[in-house]
């Protein structure tokens, strides 16, 4: 595992829901941009609560103790690197390794008793050290232990005497093996061919010996993009069923990983994840780790358990055990009282959708399932009032999920939506409780932003479907992978649509998905069209500059840290330069006076990545997929009048220098082409429709469409 870099600084755009219960799952995962759903998807997606293991011969036995001095750098199960531990003395240690304690039953009982669906234990992790047997290593703890048991062989056996399904998680980095070099501190580090191949070997012997697998978790590296589909194909192709998790990098695993300990405020368009631990400091055991008090730890893990899945995700949580085999008592406690929770609530939880809501709630979260809404107080709402915007139903009744009592709510319809109001006496207390709404029929929430005939749709007004790209874990970002708008006009409406589009789209293919219904378009039969206005009029001030910052790619760091410094070249020359480290930025600004307001076409080189800010509004961010030394693109601005604020990161991730450049003296001209006759052929008065590429090369890969404007007649 490792210290997340993903971004929190932006103004997050929030998923708007749709219309209907029905067509909730449609839009928040089917939206994987026309791919075919995985054949473990489904099962994969109603786990909704996992238990990670993380469990190491060695790491394990020390507790993040090395010479008898508590090791405070960084995570207990990394500590051959932070103790700076010789190989061959970090290795003696396996020789201690007896766990008289480990019994995998008493594992698996332990995550069916806490409410878990699936277990997912560390089969190596980056110490190198296999907690199975392999023929590629004598390096493993059945040859090199006294305990001289498989343990991913026990606890699979386990998990399927007692129902679980049961994952692995595979560090794609390898401190033991001496064809992984070189290894460094991001340990994302470039996997060799001797490497990349004894990798294969030993995930080949994993899905061949050990049963079904339901995901296999892989984490830290930096593989080719080459690398990262041959592993994702040799996986799919042993063990069709079994999930690939995103940090195989390069846009190859079937769902996305959060961050550590981390899940988003808005709506993920594809399966993901967060992984969690009982601790923020460590995921391996560590024996002078402080506590605290179960009970709130507990209450803080469920609230994240719940926030995860109302947003669609499914939620890993990882505990240590000791070296002796046994589990920390305070993190069975912390397991036991959310079983306890989830055996009076869980219907809540498991096979539940994410809240339909475009707003938030400060007095909790949401999840649904036909015909009901599950209400999760997880604290008490404010004057006992609950309001529930834009919904248009009828409650048929309200039970408190877990008795199943009625809880004698007032419900009050308004045109806005309804306002529940608690009785007086109803108190949350330090517990979340849970308030089922049985729906006395349909009902619907009412998308917030509509657009009407004639429409301009474009990145503005668009509601972007997210994921996450990126080709390893350090340059990963929240990726747009299609925008869709919602019309209101009457059905059977017929609409006649025009796109244009700058050189940037030109060729592409794009499906225009109207109602469900889609139809391929290449963006090759447009007229040139020059920029309405008078783009020559549109004054460019002085390029400055800042940096470097070690950053990821759409992070925002503390700019005052280093002075702005005028460029002294040109920022419109191809052969501009930033000498760079890995995970540098550098930031480029000028600033922009339009007589009134007018929209400008800008040409950009970049490197791995770039990030572009309007006046303090994010209007571009992408990666470089392809690896390649620069990148060419085109944006369309959209100037205010009076001054404005250009902003642009340049980022690198592979390279020792990266170009850049900023061309307004492009030609400004766009690109219109008039498309066939569609039909609005829903029910009712709202109408989706979509935009996303055609046949991407990954359901995460970022759209790269930013200039797209759909004009609705």
């Amino acid at each position: 595992m490792y210290q997340p870099i993903l971004s929190r600084m932006l103004h997050l755009r929030k998923i708007h829901p749709m219309r209907k219960l029905t067509l909730l799952a449609a839009f928040l995962f089917a939206a994987i941009v026309h791919a075919q759903e995985k054949p473990g998807q489904a099962a994969w997606q109603a786990q909704k609560y996992s238990m990670f293991i993380h469990f190491g011969a060695i790491y394990s036995t020390l507790g993040g103790v090395w010479e008898g001095q508590p090791v405070k750098r960084g995570y207990s199960e990394q500590i051959q690197a932070y103790a700076v531990v010789f190989s061959d003395v970090y290795a003696a240690v396996a020789e201690q390794f007896k766990a008289p304690r480990w019994n995998a039953d008493s594992i698996a009982l332990l995550a069916k008793a806490a409410g878990m669906r699936s277990v997912v234990i560390t089969s190596k992790h980056h110490d190198g050290f296999c907690m199975f047997h392999t023929a590629t290593t004598d390096y493993n703890v059945v040859d090199a232990t006294p305990f001289g048991r498989d343990v991913v062989k026990e606890l699979a056996d386990a998990c399927k005497r007692h129902g679980l399904r049961f994952g692995l998680y595979f560090s794609l980095i390898d401190w033991h093996y001496p064809q992984a070099s070189p290894i460094s501190s991001s340990n994302s580090d470039p996997i060799t061919p001797e490497h990349h191949a004894y990798n294969k070997a030993q995930i080949t012997e994993l899905l061949t010996h050990y049963g079904p697998i339901s995901e296999l978790w892989f984490d830290m590296g930096s593989n080719t993009p080459a690398q990262s589909r041959e592993l994702a194909d040799l996986v799919h192709r042993l063990q069709p069923e079994c999930m690939v998790s995103g940090r195989l990098g390069n846009d190859a695993g079937d769902f996305c990983v959060m961050g550590d300990n981390d899940y988003p405020d808005y709506k993920i368009a594809a399966p993901w994840q967060t992984p969690a631990s009982i601790y923020g400091e460590t995921w391996g055991y560590r024996s002078w780790q402080e506590h605290g008090d179960a009970g709130e730890k507990a209450h803080e893990k469920l609230e994240s358990l719940i926030k995860t899945v109302s947003r669609g995700g499914n939620y890993l949580l990882n505990i240590g055990p000791r070296g002796d085999g046994s589990v920390v008592e305070f993190e069975k406690e912390v397991l036991l009282r959310n079983g306890q929770w989830l055996e009076r609530n869980g219907d809540a939880i498991y096979g539940a959708n994410a809240s339909p809501f475009e707003t938030s709630f400060p007095w909790g979260e949401v999840t649904v399932k036909p015909g009901k809404l599950y209400l999760h107080l997880l604290q008490q709402p404010e004057g006992n009032f609950i309001t529930l915007p834009r919904f248009n139903g009828s409650i048929k009744k309200i039970t408190l999920l877990e008795n199943h009592q009625p809880v004698g709510a007032k419900i009050t319809k308004g045109k806005d939506g309804i306002t529940i109001v608690l009785p007086a006496g109803f108190q949350v207390g330090n517990d979340i409780k849970v308030l089922e709404l049985a729906m006395a029929g349909p009902y619907e929430v009412l998308p917030t932003h509509v657009a009407s005939l004639p429409a301009t749709l474009d990145r503005r007004n668009a509601t972007p479907f997210y994921s996450f790209s990126g080709a390893d874990y350090n340059a990963t970002y929240r990726s747009t992978v299609a925008e869709s708008w919602t019309l209101q006009v009457p059905a059977g409406k017929t609409l006649q649509p025009t796109v244009t589009y700058s050189a940037q789209e030109q060729g592409r293919s794009i499906d225009m998905i109207v109602d469900g219904q889609s139809q391929t378009i290449t963006l090759d039969k447009g007229q040139p069209v020059p920029l309405p206005g008078n783009p020559s009029a549109v004054q460019w001030g002085p390029a400055v500059i800042n940096g470097p910052y070690w950053c990821g790619l759409d992070d925002l760091p503390d700019m005052k840290e280093q002075a702005w410094q005028p460029f002294p070249g040109n920022a419109a020359d191809s052969t501009n330069r930033f000498c760079t480290h890995p995970m540098d930025g550098w930031w480029v600004s000028r600033d922009i006076t339009a007589p009134a307001a007018q929209d400008v076409l800008v040409g950009f080189r970049s490197g791995d990545g770039m990030q572009v800010f309007l006046n303090g509004t994010l209007q571009d961010v992408h990666n470089n997929p392809d690896r390649d030394t620069v990148q060419h693109s085109v944006l369309l601005l959209h100037l205010q009048p009076g001054k404005n604020k250009l902003l642009v990161k340049y980022w690198n991730r592979f390279h020792a220098y990266t170009r850049w450049s900023m061309d307004p003296d492009i030609p400004q001209q766009l690109y219109r082409q008039q498309l066939p006759a569609v039909t609005a052929t829903g029910s009712g008065a709202y109408h989706m429709i979509k935009v996303q590429p055609h046949a991407p090369v990954s359901v995460h890969r970022d759209m790269r469409l930013p200039n797209i404007v759909l004009s609705m007649m």
